[in-house]
C-alpha cells in the first residue's frame, strides 16, 4: 500500500525533471530546445530562429532570406515564457485514451464553459443560446462551415465569394476539395446585382460588413482576429456563425485548435456531422492544453495577454510606420482609430500582416512582390487575396529575431530610395525639369524614365552589396 501511494506521489517528477532540462538549454535567445526536438549526444540540440545557426543559435548567418510570408505567432512567446508555471501541464500516460468522453461527447464541457468566459470578458461575441463545436483550426472549421451552409442549396452548386482582399485559403480550400455542392465564385461586389435566385455563401472578416443580402445569401463570419492584440473591441459580434481560431488569441498555432459559434442548430448538425467524419474531433491532449492556456488567459483581471499583445503589436507598427515615412514610393494601409469597449479607450488598430503597397512607377513590369524579393523579403503576393501586383502582405506576428530582420531590411531599402532621391536633387535644374516632364508623359507615349531606372540600378547596387 505504501508503495502504491509512493508511485502515486512521485510519477510527475521524471516528467518534470526532463522538462525543466529541456528549458534550461541555453539558445543564445535566438532559439529554443523542446522536449520533442532532435538530441545529439545525450543533449537537446537547439532549433534556431529564423536566419540564425550555430549550435547554440548565436550566429547570424549572411545573405539570409527573410520570411515575411508566415504567420506564425510566436510574437506572444515572451508572454508563455513569463507564464511559465502557470500554463504547464503533465499528461499522464492514461489519460483519456477512449474516443469520448464519458458521456459520449467529442468535446470538452469544461473548455466549451472557459472559451464563452473569455468571449464575454473580452465583449468580442455573444454565445447565450448558442451551440460550439471545436475543430483542428479555423482551416478546418471553415470548410466544415460552407459544407453545412451549402447542403441545402439549389440543384446548382452554392457560389462561395469574399471581399477583396481576403485569406487565401477561402479560395484555395474551396477549389481543392472539388465539392459538387459549392463552388468558389471570386470578388463578393460582382455579384451585388445578381438577379438569378443563386444561393451564396459569403466569408468575410473583421471590420468588414457583409455586402451581399437577401433569402439565398448566407454568411461565415470569420472572427480570428477580433482581438484586443489586433483591433478595437467596437461590439460584441452576434451572427448566425462565427469562427475562432486559438493561434491568433494565444499564439499557439501548433495546437492546431478552433471553434466555431452557431445559432441555427440544424447548421451546427451538419458541422458536427462534417467534423465527426473528417476527424473524430479534436485530440484530448489539445482540448486539455487549451484548457489550461484559457485558465491563464482569464487568470488575474483578465488582461495581460491582451496588453501584451496590443503593446508589441503597437509598437512594431509604430517602428514600421516610421521608417515607411520617409518613402514615397511604399506605404501600407490607413489604420483609423476607433473606441474600444474592452479598454475603454480610443484605439488604433494594429493588423497581424502590413498591406504593403508599392506605387506603378518603380514596379517596371514587375510585382511588388518581386520589388522585395530582390532585397530578401519573402511575403505573401497580392494576387493571392484576389488584388493586383501592386501589393504584398508582410506578417508582423513572428518572433521579435524576425521582426527586427524585416524591418533591418526595409530599412535599408527606403535608406537607398532616400539617397538616390537626394542624388537627383542635386542635378540641374533644367535635367531636373526635363526628369518631371518625362514622368507626366503617357506611359504608352514613353518607356524611359530616368529617375526610375536610376532607382532600379540602385536596387540592384543593394543586392550587390548586401546580398552577393
Amino acid at each position: 500500500m505504501s508503495m502504491r501511494n509512493r508511485w502515486q506521489q512521485n510519477w510527475t517528477q521524471e516528467a518534470t525533471a526532463e522538462a525543466e532540462t529541456v528549458s534550461s538549454v541555453s539558445c543564445s535567445g535566438h532559439g529554443k530546445a523542446f522536449l520533442d526536438g532532435l538530441v545529439l549526444h545525450g543533449k537537446p540540440v537547439c532549433e534556431c530562429n529564423m536566419c540564425y545557426g550555430g549550435s547554440d543559435c548565436s550566429q547570424l548567418l549572411p545573405d539570409c532570406k527573410v520570411d515575411a510570408d508566415s504567420g506564425d505567432p510566436t510574437f506572444l512567446e515572451p508572454f508563455w515564457m513569463k507564464n511559465a508555471a502557470s500554463s504547464a501541464i503533465v499528461v499522464a500516460g492514461w489519460h483519456r485514451m477512449s474516443y469520448e468522453f464519458s458521456e459520449g461527447s467529442l468535446i470538452s464541457e469544461e473548455l466549451k464553459g472557459h472559451i464563452r468566459n473569455v468571449h464575454a470578458s473580452v465583449g468580442n461575441a455573444i454565445t447565450d443560446g448558442k451551440y460550439i463545436i471545436f475543430g483542428a483550426g479555423a482551416t478546418h472549421l471553415l470548410n466544415a462551415a460552407v459544407h453545412a451552409l451549402s447542403s441545402n442549396a439549389s440543384s446548382s452548386p452554392a457560389k462561395v465569394v469574399a471581399s477583396i482582399p481576403y485569406y487565401p485559403v477561402y479560395k484555395e480550400q474551396t477549389e481543392f476539395f472539388k465539392s459538387e455542392d459549392y463552388k468558389f465564385n471570386g470578388d463578393t461586389s460582382m455579384w451585388k446585382n445578381d438577379t438569378s435566385n443563386s444561393t451564396f455563401i459569403e466569408l468575410t472578416g473583421i471590420m468588414k460588413k457583409a455586402v451581399l443580402q437577401g433569402q439565398f445569401v448566407k454568411t461565415i463570419h470569420d472572427l480570428a482576429y477580433y482581438w484586443p492584440h489586433f483591433t478595437p473591441i467596437l461590439a460584441p459580434a452576434d451572427e448566425d456563425l462565427m469562427i475562432f481560431t486559438l493561434s491568433k488569441l494565444t499564439g499557439h498555432a501548433g495546437s492546431r485548435f478552433g471553434w466555431a459559434i452557431i445559432k441555427d442548430e440544424a447548421v451546427y448538425k451538419r458541422m458536427l456531422t462534417y467534423m465527426d467524419l473528417s476527424t473524430y474531433g479534436v485530440s484530448r491532449e489539445t482540448q486539455l492544453r487549451v484548457l489550461k492556456l484559457l485558465k491563464v488567459v482569464l487568470s488575474g483581471n483578465g488582461r495581460a495577454i491582451y496588453e501584451f499583445g496590443y503593446n508589441t503589436m503597437k509598437n512594431r507598427w509604430t517602428r514600421l510606420s516610421k521608417v515607411l515615412a520617409q518613402s514615397k514610393r511604399f506605404s501600407t494601409q490607413n489604420l483609423k482609430p476607433q473606441y474600444c469597449s474592452f479598454s475603454q479607450q480610443i484605439r488604433t488598430p494594429y493588423p497581424a500582416f502590413a498591406w504593403l503597397k508599392c506605387e506603378t512607377s518603380i514596379l517596371e513590369n514587375r510585382s511588388c512582390y518581386e520589388v522585395l524579393k530582390a532585397v530578401n523579403i519573402t511575403g505573401r503576393v497580392g494576387s493571392l487575396f484576389g488584388a493586383d501586383n501592386r501589393f504584398v502582405c508582410l506578417s508582423l506576428v513572428r518572433s521579435e529575431d524576425d521582426f527586427d530582420l524585416l524591418l533591418r531590411q526595409i530599412n535599408k531599402l527606403v535608406s537607398l530610395e532616400i539617397n538616390y532621391d537626394k542624388r537627383v536633387a542635386t542635378t540641374s535644374t533644367g535635367l531636373r525639369q526635363s526628369n518631371e516632364s518625362t514622368l507626366m508623359l503617357p506611359a504608352g507615349q514613353c518607356r524611359l524614365n530616368r529617375s526610375l531606372i536610376g532607382f532600379e540600378n540602385g536596387i540592384r547596387d543593394f543586392e550587390l552589396q548586401y546580398i552577393s
